[in-house]
């Protein structure tokens, strides 16, 4: 800029981009642009003679800063990002879990979906894969399924990716009870605390050695002591 240019003459083109004043000594080039109140940039400077712009070098610098971030985050690849939910989910845990799964795809993330038996529920396999087409239906306004439901093991798995962004519509809001709004949340250790990939239940619990049926016995009552 200005008088960092090392060039003995340079090639001049005007703010708008379009107009040039052609090739000047780069002392004659810097005096014109500091009368108008503006710097000489140098844009192209492998050009021969290098190529300068009479710019306002803030602005200029700004738009630059502006452009990169603009690229990087149409270019930033999105994650693949972990849900699980249990055969007979609680209505309410569905709609956290179903509007999480949304915002991830609102996000530009894949999301893969875990659909977890647990006991005797192996034996209605059928519960599982009506679920996994409830999902399926709930995001199909933000994404389409790259791997249709599939059962492996005790689970069935589908994957589901972002639609193009304006072919995005939410059906799900964020602001309902138990919801956090993801702006709000704060990720410790990369860990995004909207995804099931650390899941706080223990997968290997299971409860194939528990009978639904039969609960625990309620504690019997301690007879008082005797009064002396």
């Amino acid at each position: 800029m200005n008088e960092r240019i090392r060039a003995p003459k340079v090639r001049v083109v005007e703010e708008d981009g379009t107009h040039q004043l052609g090739i000047l000594p780069t002392a004659q080039a810097i005096r014109i642009a500091k009368e108008r109140g503006l710097d000489l940039v140098e844009v192209a400077p492998n050009a021969d003679p290098p190529v300068c712009k009479i710019v306002n070098y803030g602005k200029y610098k700004y738009i630059q800063e502006k452009h990169k971030k603009e690229a990087h985050k149409h270019h930033k690849a999105g994650k693949v990002k972990e849900m699980k939910f249990r055969i007979g989910i609680d209505p309410h845990d569905y709609l956290i879990k179903i509007t999480h799964a949304e915002d991830f795809l609102a996000e530009g993330h894949k999301v893969r979906i875990q659909l977890q038996f647990r006991g005797r529920q192996m034996a209605h396999q059928e519960l599982g894969h009506k679920l996994a087409q409830k999902i399926k239906a709930d995001l199909l306004t933000m994404g389409h399924v790259d791997q249709e439901p599939k059962m492996a093991g005790r689970n069935i798995n589908m994957q589901i990716s972002p639609l193009p962004g304006q072919q995005r519509h939410r059906k799900f809001k964020t602001h309902l009870k138990g919801v956090t709004e993801h702006t709000d949340i704060k990720h410790q250790e990369g860990h995004d605390p909207r995804e099931d990939k650390h899941d706080q239940e223990d997968d290997h619990h299971d409860d194939d050695h528990h009978d639904d049926n039969h609960a625990a016995p309620a504690p019997q009552p301690t007879e008082p002591p005797p009064a002396s």
